[in-house]
């Protein structure tokens, strides 16, 4: 059996990510952050399947585990958007089913469409600001105390973060999502 492969996704409001929920337009929203992330705070019948794990191969054998058909909308959801984005890259042209990107992501859901732990892990923006500051913290105590030249830990977390804030990428967020306690 051919089927066409998915062409270039479509991107949606939440407004119309909701509506579409509430109509049960919705087959199945992929969350592609990390499962920690996910367990704190999730789209209600929502799964999770983190950016870093996502492949077509892997999404191919859910899909038909779920029995979810080539012609039916795969929604792809994160915190705000981007890894969204990133992953309807990763698969656009390597998957028969449409693909759509809630823009915005969890964070410009409705309230009463979201789930939350009682008691909810640390987002992975979060831990990139407190690696980041203990890092530049660090420069500064060792090139204070030890060697001048450490200064260059701190110029090199600044240039990364720079680098972070121009290319809307961020290498230290993708190296904490596959640490062991986000991935649990």
């Amino acid at each position: 059996m051919n089927v066409a492969l998915s062409s270039a996704p479509e991107s949606i409001s939440s407004r119309e990510f909701v509506q579409r929920l509430s109509q049960q337009q919705v087959t199945m929203c992929l969350d592609v952050r990390t499962v920690a992330e996910f367990a704190g705070e999730r789209c209600r019948g929502s799964e999770c399947l983190p950016l870093q794990q996502l492949s077509a191969e892997t999404l191919e054998v859910r899909l038909k585990t779920r029995g979810i058909g080539p012609d039916e909308t795969l929604y792809l959801m994160c915190q705000a958007g981007k890894r969204a984005e990133m992953a309807a890259q990763r698969l656009a042209g390597r998957i028969g089913n449409p693909l759509c990107v809630v823009a915005g992501g969890v964070e410009a859901l409705p309230e009463e469409w979201l789930e939350r732990a009682e008691k909810p892990m640390m987002s992975l923006e979060r831990q990139v600001r407190i690696a980041a500051g203990a890092l530049v913290l660090l420069g500064v105590v060792l090139a204070a105390t030890v060697s001048p030249w450490a200064m260059g830990l701190s110029a090199f977390v600044g240039a990364g973060l720079v680098f972070a804030g121009v290319t809307d990428t961020c290498a230290m967020g993708l190296l904490l999502a596959r640490m062991p306690w986000n991935n649990s």
